[in-house]
């Protein structure tokens, strides 16, 4: 190929791949306020910073820009450092996605990025001693006698992604998950194989555009996870809820689901005596205290906000005690809430059971919660 033909095509590609990644990020802007993506923007900010040296190293090797040593081995120092800190974000992304007690401890994320730290010190180092790559005296780049360490200090955060997925699939208490899992588990192969190539062809694009590619996969396997949140509560919707249920009927252990419908007592009145503002705090309560109470449940329950003040929780047990001991807990932790917030009001809940086979349908279960709910209600003498 002709020496100026070859740096052009490359860069063209980066540049797609840049503003590919670039419309996602702006996609994403301002649409979640999870942690995960905050660490799904920062991967993004850190491909960005990936793709962007690159584009600048070969700008210069391939003679359209002016080549100067010193900037070429800083742009080569930034595009590793980015590498590291790009798997690093996806490692975490990935550990929040799947509800790790690992993502929420700030120690263990701290110790995770040693390899980053580690990338960053090695990198600047080398710009005096050339161990890991320098410019020869015929300016041209090259590879050092330990550059091999640089993918020794990015993988292992993609080995170890693969992995967890990998196991994770296959844990009883994530087959509602599996299918989500299944796509984590597959999305690092495209990438890590693409940085392989790379390392035996450097002069083959395919690194910037895989990675493009599979982050497009991840956005919209992400936007798909935010249309099934409720904004509000961020608990799952009814798209969720059927999800989930839908998985249970086809690959679970249990095969009885517990459904619990449930709603406030005299929400209206919240509402119109203290205003609709308080009225969604109530609701965020509500669900927070369902949140806590499932904790113990080891993913076998899905909360779900089912519409304006009534939530579904979904238990796969055969153990009818589970959900008695379960409905105490949501009473007591509403009621530490109820105290812990100094709220005006008295803030109770009224829950209807229905026992779901698999052959059962979701919509016959539904209504016989919603109807024992109400007699709950009606006994109690709450006003729905």
């Amino acid at each position: 190929m002709n020496d100026t033909l070859y740096p052009i095509m490359y860069i063209e590609v980066n540049l797609i791949s840049i503003l590919l990644v670039l419309v996602i990020g702006r996609k994403t802007a301002g649409l979640s306020k999870m942690v995960s993506h905050r660490d799904f923007v920062n991967a993004i900010c850190a491909m960005i910073s990936f793709f962007v040296s690159d584009t600048v190293c070969v700008t210069m090797t391939g003679g359209l820009l002016p080549f100067v040593p010193i900037v070429l081995l800083l742009f080569k120092a930034i595009y590793f450092i980015s590498t590291s800190a790009m798997c690093f974000f996806w490692f975490i992304y990935y550990e929040h996605i799947q509800d790790s007690s690992f993502a929420k401890s700030k120690r263990s994320v701290f110790a995770a990025s040693c390899l980053v730290w580690a990338m960053a010190v090695v990198v600047i180092i080398n710009i005096s001693n050339g161990v890991l790559f320098y410019i020869d005296e015929n300016n041209k780049y090259c590879r050092g006698s330990m550059f091999n360490l640089l993918y020794l200090l990015s993988y292992p955060y993609v080995m170890i992604t693969f992995i967890r997925s990998i196991l994770a699939i296959f844990r009883r208490e994530n087959y509602a998950k599996r299918n989500m899992l299944r796509k984590l588990a597959l999305f690092p192969l495209a990438p890590a194989a693409s940085g392989i190539v790379q390392y035996f062809r450097p002069e083959i694009p395919v690194a910037c555009a895989t990675l493009s590619l599979a982050t497009l996969e991840l956005y919209l396997e992400w936007t798909d996870r935010m249309i099934s949140v409720d904004p509000l509560t961020m608990l799952g919707n009814r798209k969720q809820m059927e999800y989930f249920y839908k998985q249970w009927q086809e690959d679970s252990d249990s095969d009885t689901m517990f459904v619990m419908m449930a709603d406030a007592n005299k929400f209206k009145s919240i509402n119109d005596i203290y205003g609709h503002v308080e009225g969604d705090a109530a609701l965020v309560r509500i669900a927070n205290a369902m949140r806590t109470s499932c904790r113990e449940m080891n993913r076998r329950a899905n909360i779900a906000r089912f519409g304006g003040d009534e939530f579904v929780i979904m238990v796969c047990t055969d153990d009818e005690t589970v959900i008695s001991k379960l409905r105490m807990r949501l009473d007591e932790c509403l009621e530490q809430m109820n105290t812990a917030d100094n709220s005006p009001y008295e803030l109770r809940i009224c829950v209807g059971v229905a026992i779901a086979k698999r052959s059962s349908d979701l919509e016959e279960i539904i209504q016989q919660a919603d109807a024992k709910l109400y007699e709950e209600k009606a006994r109690l003498g709450h006003v729905r």
